[in-house]
């Protein structure tokens, strides 16, 4: 199973490069550091990571340029 060890670490950093977050990370520090306290789903996760990006609100813009 290494190579599938390799591959997971290589998706993670392609992700990392793009700006997306990993959310198994996310999730593992949730559950270690704050147990008892409810973890997002990953749809939340990437809705809430997404509005800290690019904003969020009635003021937002509906594209990046």
């Amino acid at each position: 199973m290494r190579w599938r060890d390799g591959l997971k670490a290589a998706a993670r950093a392609a992700r990392l490069m793009v700006g997306v977050p990993d959310y198994e990370v996310y999730a593992a520090h949730r559950r270690a550091a704050h147990p008892g306290e409810p973890v997002m789903s990953r749809a939340e996760f990437h809705r809430e990571r997404t509005e800290r990006r690019y904003g969020g609100g009635p003021d937002r813009i509906g594209r990046c340029c």
